[in-house]
C-alpha cells in the first residue's frame, strides 16, 4: 500500500510542477504582490481571465489538495 501511495505521491508532485509552471507570469512574484502589483487578476483579486486560466487555476488547486491529503496518509501509515 505504502509502495502505491509513493508512485502516486511523484505523479502527483510532477503533475503539480507542470501545473505551475504553465501559469502565466503576470506579476514579479511576491514582489509584486506585495507592491500593489497581483490585486486584479488573481484568484483572490475577482479578475475573470479566460476559460483556460480559470481552468488552470482550478486543476492547480486540485493536485495541490491531493498532494497535501496524500503527504497526510503517507504520514500516518508510515
Amino acid at each position: 500500500m505504502t509502495f502505491v501511495l509513493d508512485v502516486v505521491q511523484v505523479f502527483i508532485s510532477i503533475m503539480l510542477v507542470f501545473l505551475v509552471l504553465m501559469h502565466s507570469g503576470r506579476d514579479s512574484g511576491l514582489s509584486g504582490f506585495g507592491m500593489g502589483g497581483g490585486g486584479g487578476s488573481g484568484p483572490f483579486g475577482g479578475g475573470g481571465g479566460s476559460l483556460v486560466e480559470r481552468n488552470l487555476n482550478r486543476w492547480t488547486i486540485v493536485f495541490a489538495l491531493l498532494f497535501v491529503i496524500n503527504t497526510i496518509v503517507l504520514i500516518k501509515i508510515s
